[in-house]
């Protein structure tokens, strides 16, 4: 065997990056009670024979070695500690990530899939001997059936790079999770975002998948080239990967639902005197059935982050940005709706933004929720946790995690998909400050087990990773645990697809 600091030494190629990618990560492993007895976490470190062996298959330039491209990704957005892969491989086609996985497989080395890199729970780190496959060559807009509305896409394809290439089609992708995520990657972590109320997350929104497993086999979950909007023809396939973390296979195309441009859009903010009259809004906006397609809600803390990160001048105060779309008509209608329960919860009146540039503007503003709360405590690294409740419940699990923070005293910052009961806490911590690390910790520890008693789950969109590992067994029991361990025992009997991810030891 030769280590990685050795191997370094030797093999500098370091594979071209492409520019402007935002991370997203296609992550995620479990651990079955047999494999934990044979094989356990430790990897050797891998050796220069199968480093030439992916020389030989993917070409030099498409293998690299060199500690700065490792660092790069051995680490998502969050807070967990960068842990370098020993290898990175650059593959441009289904059939060279096939010849990986084989290779892979052939000696027994960890496999971490890899798309833009915006995880929030650690679920692309790597571990010693294991082997990064970067999907980003994989960048090709494979079909696009208009008159069906559906695309078929490589692991490359970003949601920004989707929507570009629909932009005169009148179709557009809707799934929105904040970041320039890879499609694919969103597939792999069941990605949701501000649209979500509306348009549903990527589970409702992916028709089929192409998977590589661990031996290599490549696989169509839904069957080859099928694009049906519906299928009761045997396991759903695809909604077991949808999800799944990287934990089951590399996903290598995923053929996706696509949506109509709407006739009108119309985005509004308004704010409120407290938390419970603006949650309470939300609860009566989705009782009623009003066809929202955005309705989040930001609290005073995160409002005065956001107007100084983003230049803005909102009340500082309980605050929720809404969008609507449809004809017209229907936009008018539910507009006058939605103003009529603002107002009975004493609402503000809305601000609007009708003009695209205007929209743009207050959305960038919600999307850099994360970069605005850290901008408040510079110098640290984010922790992004999630929930997601029965809207019944919202209004009380959001003001006793505020104060749970206020408690504690901690800064942290509230915004969420509330329109679907999804809500985020933002906190900037001091890695290095262990005292530190272990009240967030707790905090969201508590924060998962109220969501989880109450009906609810510990992740909305964020996946588990490594972050919610202990969580997972408390909502979903130890037999479904087990039921999932027999799964990925199944498709990938010598624990190789990114181990320690998902699930505790």
């Amino acid at each position: 065997m030769i280590s990685s600091s050795r191997l370094l030494s030797k093999l500098c190629s370091i594979a071209p990056s492409r520019g402007g990618r935002a991370p997203v990560s296609c992550t995620g492993i479990c651990w079955t009670r047999r494999l934990l007895a044979t094989s356990a976490v430790s990897h050797q470190a891998v050796p220069s024979s199968v480093v030439k062996d992916f020389q030989n298959t993917l070409g030099d330039e498409n293998v690299s070695v060199a500690e700065a491209v490792c660092e790069q990704h051995g680490h998502d957005e969050s807070y967990h500690k960068t842990i370098l892969p020993d290898v990175v491989v650059y593959p441009r086609t289904t059939q060279e990530v096939s010849e990986v996985a084989k290779i892979c497989s052939q000696h027994k080395l960890p496999m971490v899939p890899f798309g833009t890199g915006t995880g929030l729970e650690g679920g692309i780190t790597g571990m010693k001997g294991s082997v990064c496959i970067d999907m980003n060559h994989l960048d090709q807009i494979v079909s696009l059936h208009p008159e069906d509305f559906d695309v078929t896409v490589e692991p490359g394809v970003t949601r920004h790079d989707l929507n570009y290439h629909l932009r005169d089609a009148g179709l557009c992708f809707p799934i929105d999770p904040g970041a320039n995520a890879s499609l694919c990657g969103m597939a792999a972590t069941s990605a949701s975002g501000t649209n979500a109320v509306r348009y549903g997350t990527m589970k409702e929104n992916v028709l089929n998948l192409e998977v590589v497993l661990a031996d290599g086999t490549i696989i169509d979950t839904a069957g080859k080239g099928q694009r049906a909007k519906k299928s009761a023809a045997g396991y759903n396939l695809t909604s077991l990967f949808v999800g799944s973390e990287g934990t089951l296979g590399v996903i290598t195309k995923a053929t996706l639902r696509l949506h109509g441009i709407p006739e009108a859009m119309v985005a509004a903010v308004c704010s409120f005197d407290s938390v419970q009259e603006a949650v309470d809004t939300v609860t009566q906006v989705m009782q009623c059935g009003v066809p929202m397609a955005r309705i989040e809600f930001l609290d005073e803390v995160m409002m005065e982050a956001c107007n100084k990160f983003s230049h803005l001048n909102h009340k500082v105060a309980p605050t929720l940005f809404l969008e609507f779309h449809g004809s017209e008509d229907s936009v008018k209608s539910q507009v006058q709706y939605v103003e009529e329960i603002v107002s009975a919860n004493n609402g503000s009146e809305f601000q609007w933004a009708d003009r695209a540039e205007d929209r743009n503007k207050l959305w960038k503003a919600r999307h850099d929720c994360l970069y605005a709360t850290m901008a408040e405590r510079p110098g640290r690294k984010a922790l992004s946790t999630d929930v997601c409740v029965p809207i019944s419940m919202l209004p009380q699990v959001v003001l006793e995690t505020k104060q749970d923070l206020q408690n504690i005293g901690l800064y942290g910052t509230i915004v969420g998909h509330v329109g679907d009961g999804n809500f985020h806490v933002l906190i900037p911590i001091q890695p290095d400050d262990q005292a530190e690390v272990k009240t967030v910790k707790d905090f969201c520890d508590r924060l998962g087990r109220r969501a989880i008693d109450i009906g609810g789950t510990c992740t909305g969109e964020h996946g588990i990773g490594l972050g919610k590992r202990e969580l997972l067994v408390r909502e979903i029991g130890k037999d479904g645990i087990q039921t999932m361990r027999r799964i990925k025992s199944a498709l990938d009997p010598d624990n190789l697809m990114n181990p320690t991810k998902i699930f505790t030891t």
